[in-house]
């Protein structure tokens, strides 16, 4: 049968989950990866109130969807970022905007509240990101010490911690997606994470092949060294479009903009190869669901959609339960 694909609402929180639910059946997806912001799911609510989550499930009942993971990155950004020049305003309530600590207090809270959510729905999973203390600090001028590196991941650990004790009480599994502008962002420093927090097993990844690919770092290596950390996986795809003028830090260039180094497309449309992920995934036992990230500047969101599910239907397969030459084998 495949894995369920399922589409990640976070790009479309503009549409009431009633009406996005209807449509997201009607291209044919087995389910809806529930962003925690617009109206697909309240965090704080869903957290003590099992009556709120029952009518959000229902929704997604009445159009033969399920659901498998929450995604919380707008909270997950502010725990760790330190950055605070109004961007983030916009990702916590409005009475936190301008406090860059009252942002982080209300983040941390809103992180523990997506584990209590995620048993009331009974899920095992949630997704979302760290934020980082040193992202800035990236291309190490002015020259940046050992020291000021080492500070940043024991700041991750300090603040990430006590949140995933809560996860733990609640049997759920955090899953950071690997993304640029997190405490991790390719195989190098996603090890070094899953150290500073003792390789703690509520602690792994949302796996998403974009984001590594335009760094150019190989997603099935990605996979081979953390077989046993991916507790869930997007579905998205990017193309380099690397030209000799600009580079992959996209020149100030916004998505879409033609001279940008990089941008994501519909999936099929980029340079991710998914033949090989999903033999990757094959031998590494992951059964989860292929949840569609659907991002593309040039292309109808509604025709890509559709079009996103046929592709993962049509790339993702079986592994083979015996060799394909059993049959010639002697008695």
């Amino acid at each position: 049968m495949g894995r369920p694909v399922t589409l990640f609402t976070g790009q479309w929180a503009d549409l009431p989950l009633k009406e996005l639910a209807r449509k997201a059946a009607g291209w044919g997806y087995d389910g809806l990866e529930l962003a925690c912001w617009g109206d697909h799911l309240e965090v704080d609510k869903a957290a003590s109130d099992e009556k709120y989550c029952r009518k959000q499930l229902e929704i997604l009942e009445k159009n033969n969807l399920k659901v498998f993971a929450i995604s919380n990155h707008l909270a997950g950004q502010l725990v760790c970022d330190l950055n605070d020049d109004g961007r983030s305003d916009v990702f916590a309530p409005a009475d936190c905007a301008g406090d860059a600590e009252k942002k982080r207090q209300w983040a941390v809270e809103s992180m523990k509240n997506a584990a209590r959510a995620a048993k009331n729905l009974g899920l095992k999973v949630v997704n979302g990101f760290t934020g980082s203390s040193i992202w800035h600090m990236l291309y190490s001028f002015p020259p940046v010490t050992d020291e000021m590196i080492e500070e940043g991941f024991a700041y991750f650990a300090e603040m990430w911690n006590p949140i995933l004790d809560v996860f733990d009480e609640c049997g759920v599994k955090f899953a950071l997606e690997v993304h640029p502008t997190e405490i991790a962002f390719d195989i190098v420093t996603a090890r070094r994470a899953l150290e500073k927090v003792d390789n703690r097993e509520a602690f792994g990844f949302n796996f998403d092949p974009s984001h590594l690919h335009w760094q150019m770092v190989d997603p099935v290596l990605f996979l081979n060294e953390f077989s046993d950390r991916i507790y869930h996986v997007h579905m998205k795809d990017a193309a380099l479009q690397l030209n000799g003028r600009s580079g992959i830090l996209a020149s100030h260039l916004d998505f879409g903009q033609a001279e940008r180094g990089w941008d994501f497309r519909s999936l099929g449309r980029g340079g991710v190869n998914f033949e090989e992920i999903i033999r990757a995934m094959n031998h590494i036992g992951y059964d989860g669901p292929l949840s569609v990230e659907w991002e593309d500047s040039g292309m109808n969101r509604e025709l890509g959609a559709k079009e996103a599910r046929e592709f993962v239907k049509k790339v993702d397969f079986e592994p083979s339960a015996v060799a394909f030459d059993t049959a010639f084998e002697s008695e």
